[in-house]
Parts: C-alpha cells; structure tokens; sequence
C-alpha cells in the first residue's frame, strides 16, 4: 500500500503552530517550520515532519530553549564563535548562517562555529540560503554518537555530515549533501519502522559483526563509516566525520565524538558527562567576487554541469545525475502530489495533535 500524501502546506503550518505552542516567537517557528519543511519537500524523510516529535518532546520537558538569544563568544574578523543559548538548531543554524554570509560580504569570507545549540535539520538547507546572494555556502555538524571509528566496533561519532552549494547561471546549482557515514542514522530508523533489511556495509551489532537487521544496530551496534571497511577506504569516512567533529565541537566549545548530547527524549546526560555545551555546528561562506568575476564563474558552473550530464551512462535508462538532482526531482514531484508519510510518523503526529489541540489537516 502507498504511503498517505499530505500537503506541504499542511505539514509546514503544523509544524509551525507546533513550535508557537511552546512560546517560540512566531517569526522562529516560521523559520523552524520552513528547515522541516526543505527536508520533507525535497525527499530527505528522515530529517523531516518525522522529527517534529523529538522537538515536540524536548520542548514539552523544557530541555530547549524556545526564545534563545545568541551571543558571540568570541569574533575576530571573519571568524566567530556563537553561543546558541540551547535554542533550537532550527532557528540557530539559519541565524548563525546569515552571519556567515554577513561576514563573507565584508571580509571575503565568513566562518562561524555554534556551541550550545541542538539537533539542525538537514544539512543541505543552509548553503542553499547562500545561493540566494550568489555565494558559495558550506555547512556541516556533529551529531548523536552512532558511527564507530575506522576499524573500531564501539560508537564514538555522528553521522556528522557535510554540505556545501555552488551557484550556476542557467543550470541548477551543484548542492552536496551527505553524511560522513555509509548512511544517515535516519535512513535507518525509516528500515526499522518499515521492518526492512538494510543494505551490507551499513551496520554492525554490539560484536563487530555485519548486520542487514536495524535493531541490531540499534541495540549496541554501530554505523559505519563512509566506505565502511579497509577494502572500501573507511578510513576516509573516519577523516571526514573527524574533520566534522572539531570544527563543529572541539573549535566552538560543544561537545565533542561520544560527549554530543543525544537528539532524545529517553536519554538524560548530566553535565559530568559532557566536555562542552550542547552540540556544534560549523558555516562558511564565501564572496565568489573575491576570487573571479561572479557571472563568468556561473558560466563556467553551467559548463561544469553539463560536462557531467553529458557523461556516457552505465545504464542508459539512467542518466548521469549532478549532486543535488535527486532532491530536486523530488521537490518536482512532491510539490505536485504531496508528501508521503510512513505510518509511525502518522501517529506520532496524531499523538502531538491530540496533546496539544491543534489540528493537522488529512491526507489528499
């Protein structure tokens, strides 16, 4: 059976009344509801509606900051580090993202690392806000330890993931957005609701071993990095999610590798158990004008894109893609027919409605 389709529309207004319910100021909950909504739109589930109710819980049990007010701990130039008041990583991120981009327009470049702040959606999102002003955004943050270090069999990383957006002129922008892990931990929690096998290379359990089964990492095991073992370079996952780590964690002061605080509602960590404050986030961008004139880079982009679309295909039902194309065709698609919702999620969202009073309109 498909999945039941929901409106944008719909899911994006939840989310936001959601968020005003806890007393975040309406223009925040806008923002928060609207990282959600990039997630939904653009095919990311696991990153999503489907996330709403940790906010929701963390919210409810007041270990979230609703009305955060962000401070700079420390500013030289085109660096800076912001104190996120433990807001939410939805509101804190855009704002620490737009300081980037302020910093880049004065200096050529801007760098911000973020302690003290929560769970940021999807990468992707935020070097995205940079292609509106014709800049080269980055954006990256640690996550809830459950990748094991190259050859290790204990979680000691997140899935610490990466992004980073280029603008073009005519062709659509080159937008990267991936883990430092084979997968997000989200994908597999979307196999565990929907009682499917994960692919080899994804997971091991508590003993080392491979596993197809989620809850087998789930319970005591770990994700592995990106290239999982040595015959497929894991160490070079283990460097990226590293490279993640300290500019996110150890350079901004939050907690780092096994310390990060988990994006849960069941876990409590005291502050003996942390090294920082919170978990970090890392943003960059760059002035392009500081580098070449902008309208020839673009066009250079667009000649970029199409070298790589005119690449011969392995299948030839399958074109050569550019990174960025499966989330806009899935934006293409979903804007059309809706967002499709697995079950679990469904009831998770019924749940928040019937605590809080606020209606979610049904499915198409």
């Amino acid at each position: 059976m498909d999945a039941p389709l929901y409106q944008p529309d719909a899911l994006r207004n939840f989310a936001r009344e959601i968020f005003e319910h806890f007393a975040v100021p309406s223009s925040d909950a806008e923002l928060a509801a609207d990282v959600l909504a990039y997630s939904d739109e653009h095919g990311i589930d696991s990153h999503g509606i489907a996330r709403l109710e940790t906010y929701y819980d963390l919210l409810r049990e007041g270990r979230i900051n609703p009305d955060p007010k962000l401070s700079f701990i420390r500013e030289k130039g085109s660096v800076a580090t912001v104190d996120g008041d433990n807001g939410l990583g939805l509101v804190v991120g855009p704002k620490c993202m737009e300081i980037a981009m302020d910093k880049a327009i004065e200096h050529g470049s801007g760098w911000i690392a973020v302690s003290n702040t929560n769970h940021y959606g999807a990468a992707g999102y935020y070097p995205a806000m940079a292609l509106s002003r014709d800049m080269i955004g980055l954006s990256m943050t640690n996550t809830t330890k459950g990748v094991a270090p190259f050859n290790g069999i204990e979680k000691k990383l997140g899935t610490n993931p990466i992004a980073i957006a280029f603008p073009t002129s005519l062709e659509p922008p080159v937008m990267i957005d991936m883990a430092s892990s084979t997968v997000a931990y989200g994908k597999v929690e979307i196999a565990h609701r929907e009682n499917k096998k994960v692919p080899q290379g994804w997971c091991i359990d508590k003993y080392g071993h491979t596993t197809l089964l989620p809850e087998q990492m789930m319970n005591g095991g770990a994700l592995l990095p990106l290239g999982s073992d040595k015959d497929g370079s894991g160490h070079k996952g283990y460097c990226l999610a590293t490279m993640v780590d300290v500019l996110s964690a150890v350079l901004s002061g939050a907690n780092w590798g096994p310390f990060a605080i988990p994006f849960a509602i069941n876990v409590q960590v005291s502050a003996s158990e942390q090294v920082g404050k919170g978990i970090g986030h890392f943003f960059g961008a760059w002035d392009i004008e500081g580098f070449r004139d902008i309208q020839s880079f673009k066009a250079s982009m667009d000649d970029w894109v199409r070298e790589m679309r005119n690449t011969p295909s392995l299948d030839p039902n399958t074109p050569v893609l550019i990174p960025g194309d499966p989330e806009r065709i899935a934006y293409q698609e979903r804007m059309k027919s809706g967002i499709p919702l697995n079950q679990k999620v469904i009831e998770s969202l019924a749940r928040i409605s019937r605590q809080t009073g606020i209606a979610l309109s049904g499915p198409n």
